[in-house]
C-alpha cells in the first residue's frame, strides 16, 4: 500500500466518526480578533458542531486606509481546533453559507473546519465607495486579513478553493499572498485575457458535444430566431410580468436571449435530448429557452452588477459569434455588450486593465505550490481554463463530458479516489 493511498484511507476513516469540537469558546476566540466587529451564533444542524456569522472590518483601500472602512461577512463552520479548514474565496455573495445544511466538498469529504468569506461588493459586504476600489488585488487583501487572523483558532493546514469566480479568486488569491494557504482547489476558474477573451466562441462551434449535438443547439437557437414575431408577445408578457428593466431595447434583449442560449446550455450541462424538435409548439419553444437561456440575465441591475463591474475592468468575459445567425437578428454585432447592456454608467470610466491576467499567466506558468484545478470538459469556461502548469505539484482533473457543475464527486470513482488521495497526501503527510 502506498503513502498516499494509506493517508487517503485514513481521511476517509476519520469520517466515520462524529464532529469533535472541543470546549473551548468559540464566541470569545473570535470576539479576541482584531478585525471582528460583530460574532452571531448560527444553527449548524448536522454538518458542523458549531457555526458562526463574523462581521470583519476591512478597509475599502487596502493600500489608502484613509479611504474609510465597511463590514466584511465571514461564516465559521467548526469542526475542531486541530483540524485543517477549508477556506473557501467566494466570487459573489455567500447568503447560502449561512444554512443549516452547507458544508463545502471539501470540508465534508476530510471533515475540516470551513470559512467562507463574501467578496466586497456584494450582498452585505458592499461598502459606501465608488467602484475603483472593486479590485482582485483589494479582494485578495481582504482574505489575507481574514485567515491571518483566523489561523490563531484554527493553527493547522488550510486549503483554499472556491466555484468559478470563487475558484479563480482562490487562485488569484495564492499569486498575492502564496505562503496563506497549503493547498489549493479551484473548481471551474476561468482566467480570460480581455473584456470578449475570444477562446470561448471557436470552443463552443467546434468542441462541446459532438458534432450532431451542436448542430442541435444551433437549430434550435435559428428555430428562436425564426419566431420573433409569434414569440414577441410572449417573451414581453413574460418581461412583463417579472418586472425586468433594460439598458437596451427589448429586441435586443431578444436577439441576446438567443446568443447566450449556446454558451448557457453547455456551461450547465442541459441533456441534448431535452432540446424541442422544429415542430414543437411557440410554448414549448419558448418554456424551453426562459430555462436555459432567460430575460432574466440581462437586467439593469442585480446582484451581480459587482461581478460585470470587475469582469469589465480586469477579469476579462466572453462575447459572440453573430456569423450563424446574421440574417435573424436585428442587431449587426455583439461587440461592447458588456459594457453597454451590464456596466453601471458610473463605472464605465474604469477602462480593461491586463495587468492581474499578466500576474496570473506568470504565476500558473512558474509556481510550483500545491495546486488541483478542476474543470467540466463541455464547459465553455474551460476555453480559458490553466493549460500549461510547470510545477510538479500542480494537477489538471476534466470531469469527461462534464459541465461548469464538474466537482470532484462526479467524475468516475477511479478518478475520485485519485484526487483524494493527492490532497490527503498533502494534508497529512
Amino acid at each position: 500500500m502506498t503513502k498516499r493511498y494509506l493517508v487517503a484511507v485514513l481521511a476517509a476513516f476519520v469520517l466515520l466518526f462524529p464532529q469533535n469540537v472541543d470546549a473551548q469558546n468559540y464566541q470569545a476566540l473570535f470576539e479576541a480578533l482584531p478585525s471582528v466587529r460583530k460574532v452571531e451564533k448560527l444553527d449548524a444542524g448536522q454538518a458542523f458542531g458549531e457555526k458562526y456569522l463574523l462581521w470583519f472590518e476591512q478597509p475599502v483601500s487596502h493600500k489608502d486606509p484613509s479611504k474609510g472602512t465597511f463590514l466584511q461577512r465571514v461564516f465559521v463552520g467548526c469542526t475542531d481546533r486541530d483540524s485543517s479548514s477549508v477556506f473557501v474565496a467566494e466570487g459573489y455573495g455567500a447568503a447560502y453559507a449561512a444554512r443549516p445544511t452547507y458544508k463545502d466538498e471539501l470540508a465534508l469529504l476530510f471533515n475540516l473546519n470551513n470559512v467562507v468569506v463574501e467578496h466586497r461588493y456584494f450582498l452585505e459586504s458592499r461598502p459606501d465607495a465608488g467602484w475603483e476600489y472593486l479590485t482582485a488585488e483589494n479582494a485578495a487583501n481582504d482574505y489575507h486579513r481574514v485567515i491571518t487572523e483566523l489561523k490563531t483558532v484554527f493553527p493547522k493546514k488550510w486549503i483554499g478553493t472556491g466555484i468559478s469566480k470563487g475558484g479563480q479568486n482562490s487562485a488569484i488569491f495564492r499569486a498575492f499572498f502564496p505562503d496563506d494557504v497549503d493547498i489549493t482547489v479551484p473548481y471551474v476558474g476561468p482566467f480570460c485575457r480581455s473584456r470578449e477573451d475570444g477562446r470561448h466562441e471557436p470552443f463552443i462551434a467546434d468542441f462541446c458535444g459532438s458534432i450532431s449535438d451542436r448542430k442541435a443547439v444551433r437549430e434550435f437557437q435559428t428555430e428562436f430566431l425564426k419566431r420573433r414575431e409569434a414569440l414577441t408577445p410572449m417573451f414581453e408578457a413574460f418581461v412583463k410580468e417579472k418586472k425586468y428593466e433594460y439598458r437596451i431595447p427589448i429586441n435586443e434583449v431578444y436577439d441576446m436571449t438567443a446568443l447566450e442560449f449556446s454558451f448557457a446550455f453547455w456551461q450547465w450541462g442541459t441533456p441534448v435530448e431535452n432540446i424541442p424538435e422544429s415542430n414543437a409548439s411557440d410554448k414549448e419553444i419558448f418554456d424551453f429557452m426562459v430555462d436555459v437561456s432567460g430575460p432574466d440575465y440581462w437586467k439593469k441591475e442585480g446582484d451581480t452588477t459587482p461581478f460585470f463591474v470587475m469582469a469589465a475592468h480586469e477579469l476579462g468575459y466572453y462575447g459572440y459569434d453573430v456569423k450563424p445567425f446574421k440574417k435573424l437578428l436585428t442587431i449587426k454585432s455583439a461587440k461592447g455588450y458588456l459594457e453597454r447592456i451590464f456596466v453601471p454608467e458610473d463605472a464605465r470610466n474604469l477602462r480593461f486593465d491586463k495587468t492581474l491576467s499578466k500576474k496570473m499567466k506568470k504565476f500558473l506558468k512558474t509556481t510550483d505550490a500545491r495546486m488541483l484545478f478542476i474543470y467540466g470538459e463541455f464547459d465553455p469556461w474551460s476555453s480559458v481554463r490553466v493549460f500549461e502548469p510547470v510545477g510538479e505539484n500542480i494537477h489538471i482533473y476534466i470531469d469527461p463530458a462534464g459541465s461548469h457543475r464538474a466537482r470532484i464527486r462526479t467524475f468516475p470513482e477511479a478518478t475520485q479516489e485519485e484526487i483524494k488521495g493527492i490532497i490527503a497526501g498533502w494534508l497529512y503527510e
